[in-house]
């Protein structure tokens, strides 16, 4: 049994495995009850010119966003799909027009490592909802070698020594000191450096984060990440963006198809 986050402090084990613990939010930090997202929904401003016969337009899910922009729902979103399926590019696009780093970190940070993001947050127009953010932070894992020396070199009340970390040990200790709080967060698939046992812990925190008020867009192609309860999932491919649910979701056939019979699937890819 995994036991839920329950108080701040560092990592701890339950059962075998790692939990990040974050403070519980009573309902009285909340506010009013009701909608409490931050932002409501994303969609380009009238008027706004962008040539769709080049990218990040020619990706289905962006060409979505932007003939019939995207409803954000409160809690967990989870954007799921293929490699090429946009949900990177989607990701950036929010950060974007949501005014975070669309390299990841707060919405103070100020790095970059190399311009490949999409552009087109200005075009796009990102709809407040009443939920005021105390916090926001996009995790993107192909930018956390930069995010780390940004955070070394830019340090807060405390050093951080992320590069004297491993790759999971650095995106755990991420999670735990600025996942930690309800407010509104972009994350690239989390999952990149996690095992089997920390993405279970990751489920945990984002479905609590979720729960406490928390407003959470998770891109993944990982069954484990797109199992958070009470999630809204998001299927993306060619034909852009669609509602779903997890048990049909096309990664999960896949890999329910690969752990029944793994010779047989191997067997057939290798001939």
């Amino acid at each position: 049994m995994v036991r839920r986050p329950v108080a701040l402090g560092p990592f701890a084990l339950a059962s075998g495995l790692a939990v990040v613990h974050y403070r519980r939010v009573s309902s009285g930090d909340l506010g009013q009850a009701g909608d409490r997202r931050v932002f409501r929904q994303i969609h380009p401003y009238r008027g706004a010119e962008l040539d769709m016969s080049r990218w990040p337009a020619t990706v289905p899910a962006v060409a979505h966003i932007l003939a019939e922009g995207l409803d954000f729902a409160a809690g967990v979103t989870v954007l799921a799909g293929e490699n090429g399926s946009g949900k990177s590019t989607l990701v950036e696009v929010i950060a974007e027009a949501c005014g975070l780093n669309p390299q990841g970190g707060s919405a103070k940070a100020r790095f970059q490592t190399r311009d490949s993001e999409p552009g087109i947050g200005g075009h796009l127009w990102a709809e407040r909802g009443p939920g005021y953010p105390t916090w926001m932070y996009f995790l993107r894992a192909d930018t956390m070698h930069g995010l780390y020396t940004y955070l070394e070199e830019n340090p807060g009340r405390r050093p951080d020594r992320f590069h004297e970390l491993s790759h999971g040990e650095g995106f755990l200790e991420i999670l735990r000191t600025r996942i930690n709080q309800p407010g509104f967060y972009l994350m690239d698939e989390p999952d990149a450096p996690l095992s089997f046992v920390s993405s279970l812990s990751l489920v945990a925190l984002l479905h609590d984060l979720g729960a406490a008020g928390g407003q959470v867009i998770v891109a993944t192609h990982s069954p484990v990440i797109a199992a958070v309860p009470d999630a809204r999932i998001l299927e993306l491919g060619p034909w852009g963006i669609r509602p779903s649910q997890w048990q049909e979701l096309e990664l999960v056939a896949a890999w329910r198809q690969f752990l029944g019979q793994p010779q047989t699937f191997l067997r057939r890819l290798l001939e």
